[in-house]
């Protein structure tokens, strides 16, 4: 996990925001491509092959940072700022969980076709069921957002941090492919010194 650490932030954005960017292009050339001649099955085809892998190297990439970000700099934080990593773990979890089962139910429709999407027991489950799902991963996405950003601001500081200390961080971190330009290289200068084995606070 040192790995999305010590990253340059231009690789963090290629892989983050470059490369999934690019196969959304060639996924839309290739279903404007099918449907100018009449091949409906390739499309799904198509987004079937191109999604899943979009949103793999989306996930593993920017949970991975968060991950190494919150859990490792852990060690640059005075021992008497450590912050809970376990309620960090679960609202980690969670949208993850989440995110996969969306991939699996989107590769699902591509495969039996949409027809249904309009039933009405289908709505009646959304509203029930997905969308309170979907508004507590959202609520537990900015719990990370503003654990990652206090983690850092904390590791910069080497003090006790208010939201008003880290807010520009945290609003970096939502905004990652803007935000990385300027969040990762102070995360490299953290990861060299605790490499290098300087000194942190530890009271």
């Amino acid at each position: 996990m040192n790995l999305f650490l010590r990253a340059k932030h231009w690789q963090l954005f290629i892989l983050v925001f470059g490369v999934p960017f690019l196969l959304q292009i060639v996924m839309m050339l290739n279903m404007v491509a099918a449907i100018n001649h009449n091949r409906d099955q390739a499309v799904f085809i198509t987004c079937l092959k191109l999604f899943p892998l979009l949103m793999a190297l989306f996930m593993v990439t920017l949970f991975g940072w968060q991950w190494s970000v919150a859990t490792r700099l852990q060690k640059a934080l005075p021992a008497r700022l450590k912050m809970k990593l376990s309620r960090f773990k679960t609202f980690f979890i969670i949208p993850m969980v989440y995110l996969v089962l969306m991939m699996v139910g989107i590769t699902w429709l591509f495969w039996h076709g949409w027809g249904f999407v309009g039933s009405p027991h289908l709505f009646l489950l959304f509203f029930t069921v997905i969308f309170p799902l979907h508004l507590f991963c959202v609520f537990s996405l900015f719990y990370c957002l503003y654990f990652i950003a206090k983690t850092l601001k904390t590791a910069e500081l080497q003090r006790a941090v208010t939201f008003n200390d880290f807010a520009g961080e945290f609003f970096l971190i939502w905004f990652f492919p803007i935000g990385v330009w300027f969040v990762q290289p102070r995360i490299n200068k953290i990861a060299a010194d605790l490499a290098n084995g300087d000194p942190v606070i530890k009271d």
